[in-house]
């Protein structure tokens, strides 16, 4: 009698065959997730207060044998969705404008489409913006070009000391520092204060208080003095700015802006050929925004006829 063995189970099926990987997250739903952490970030408000914080960050970078002086006016943070980095930059350059002014951000992208000023939110043109500006706040925007060195950086200098607000294109880099990319980072921002080095002695004591954490730092208290650009001149620039990739105000020396700004030439070339419809002006991006910036004198024009 023989005994039969029992029978082996059968092998287990192969593992099936890998399927194709998930598909990497679109570009808006990147944009989207950006937007919900940096939204969740409670800007830090107030004319100095952040402004104080990042100086007592990099506070060996300063010269200590200057007076260094500092002028700055609060704007809101609001993050961009898609490329509308000018429009967010000029809708918080609107809240300067006095009287006081509220206006939504849908306002300011609507109208700048129906002008024919953009197609997706893009703003390649700085004559453009000073044209939207005046339409939206109701006050007078200057055009400035031929860059932002020179007489046109004492310019610039002189209006944030007034608390006026400038719309300033550039190229921004993964740090949202001005770099040269030839355009093809081109961003906006808007500069809402300045911080001067000037020779010791250059603002009296009376104009200025001393920062409590910052004794080398002086706060200007009294909005009548005269900027003194004209008269010793200043040695180091920095301008405080804000632009929609970021709650947060940024420090940068008015040199590297202006450096970044004058080299601003061609799209980026991923940018031009993605099928997609933007407001480009004659002459291109060079002939839209290098070299040339936008002051928003906040007074109404009610106000500057009165003053005519």
């Amino acid at each position: 009698m023989s005994v039969k063995c029992p029978l082996s189970p059968p092998p287990p099926p192969p593992p099936p065959a890998p399927g194709p990987p998930p598909p990497a997250p679109s570009t808006s739903t990147r944009k989207k997730l950006y937007q919900t952490i940096a939204s969740s970030r409670s800007p830090v408000e107030g004319d100095n207060t952040e402004a104080c914080l990042l100086l007592s960050q990099r506070d060996s970078s300063f010269r200590k044998d200057l007076q260094w002086i500092l002028v700055n006016t609060y704007v809101p943070s609001l993050i961009q969705d898609g490329p509308q980095c000018g429009l967010v930059a000029l809708w918080m350059a609107a809240h300067l404008r006095r009287p006081a002014l509220s206006v939504d951000m849908e306002t300011v992208v609507q109208t700048a489409r129906s002008r024919g000023y953009t197609a997706q939110g893009e703003m390649f043109s700085a004559n453009n913006m000073a044209l939207l500006a005046e339409e939206i706040c109701g006050c007078k925007a200057e055009l400035l070009s031929g860059g932002l060195s020179g007489n046109n950086a004492a310019t610039i200098v002189k209006h944030l000391w007034e608390r006026q607000p400038v719309l300033i294109p550039y190229d921004e880099d993964y740090n949202h520092e001005p770099c040269q990319r030839s355009g093809h980072r081109a961003h906006w921002a808007v500069a809402s204060g300045v911080l001067l080095g000037l020779d010791q002695g250059s603002v009296s004591e009376k104009h200025h208080q001393t920062d409590p954490s910052l004794p080398w730092l002086h706060l200007l208290n009294d909005t009548s003095f005269t900027c003194p650009v004209g008269s010793s001149g200043f040695r180091e620039v920095y301008v405080l700015a804000k632009q929609g990739k970021s709650l947060r105000y940024q420090l940068w020396s008015l040199d590297s802006l202006a450096q970044s700004n004058v080299q601003l030439r061609t799209m980026d070339p991923q940018r031009a050929d993605d099928g997609t419809q933007y407001v480009v002006p004659d002459g291109g991006v060079e002939a839209g925004l290098a070299g040339q910036a936008v002051l928003l004198h906040t007074r109404t024009q009610e106000q500057y006829k009165k003053c005519e």
